[in-house]
């Protein structure tokens, strides 16, 4: 065979190849992949133990199912920390989604709300009832006015959420005095226009009151009526005798009486009565 016979069957033989293998090609392509299979203890889930049940709201549950079982008193608080936290009127469908208290269904809750100072119930709806129905700064300060004798800052705290700092501000701007007494703070209006009427007993025991000279027997009476002293003589005392100080102690002083003689200078002449001694001394000589 000749040479160029032998190439010729060379690319025959490359022809038939390369169609054989784009037909092989062809075929894969169309075929669906193969799949391994998946052992069974992979796909199937684990069941779960028969009678074990569990919420994925397990602990709102039990925390309703304490407040319901809880006492009437710590409901009722429950409620009225809602009402004055929020200042706004609740239904007892509302009250139960908001604290988890049924009233509905708990009677005595139903009943002691509706006695409640502190809640006013309208016949549908709970609202907070504060001791003075002020919402505001301006609203605050005229009821302070209407008051000359004095309000208690205890009765005030629960007028509004923020009622406390504008007591302080009105304090600051001087529209107002905070006084303090043993027990408790009160609120006056800074006003001289204001009139305190005081009791003549109360006046006559203050003229008639004789307070110590010496600041030991005051303190001592203020610890007996309840009250603390804002010095303390005795440490004061004390630490001056350390240090070499002396301190003597005061001595009570009797008042002289004065009479009038006939020596003495007469300056006032305005009042006569004060003279009727000298009078009658002169008369009798």
């Amino acid at each position: 065979m000749s040479l160029n016979d032998q190439l010729d069957k060379f690319k025959r033989q490359q022809v038939k190849c390369q169609s054989t293998l784009s037909s092989i090609a062809s075929s894969r392509a169309a075929a669906p992949p193969l799949r391994r299979p998946v052992p069974a203890a992979i796909t199937q889930k684990p069941k779960p133990p028969d009678g074990a049940k569990f919420s994925n709201d397990t602990e709102r549950l039990q925390l309703i199912n304490s407040i319901r079982k809880s006492p009437v008193g710590a409901q009722i608080k429950r409620v009225i920390d809602l009402l004055f936290e929020t200042r706004q009127a609740f239904t007892p469908e509302l009250i139960n989604e908001a604290c988890h208290v049924d009233m509905k269904a708990n009677k005595a809750v139903f009943d002691s709300m509706r006695k409640n100072p502190k809640a006013h119930y309208d016949g549908r709806r709970f609202s907070y009832k504060a001791e003075h129905n002020v919402n505001d700064k301006s609203q605050l300060l005229s009821l302070i006015y209407k008051n000359p004798d004095g309000i208690a800052v205890i009765d005030l705290k629960d007028a509004y959420p923020n009622v406390m700092e504008d007591l302080q501000a009105l304090k600051a701007s001087e529209d107002i005095w905070l006084l303090s007494n043993s027990q408790e703070d009160i609120a006056y209006p800074n006003d001289f226009k204001c009139e305190i009427k005081v009791h003549d007993d109360f006046k006559a025991l203050y003229r008639d009151t004789d307070a110590p000279s010496d600041m030991m027997d005051v303190e001592k009476e203020l610890l007996k009526n309840g009250l603390k002293a804002a010095t303390d003589t005795a440490a004061r005392r004390a630490a001056a005798q350390m240090q070499g100080i002396p301190m003597n102690k005061p001595k009570s002083k009797k008042k002289k009486k004065q009479e009038i003689s006939k020596r003495t200078k007469l300056t006032n002449a305005h009042l006569p009565e004060l003279f009727q001694s000298l009078n009658a001394t002169s008369s009798r000589n």
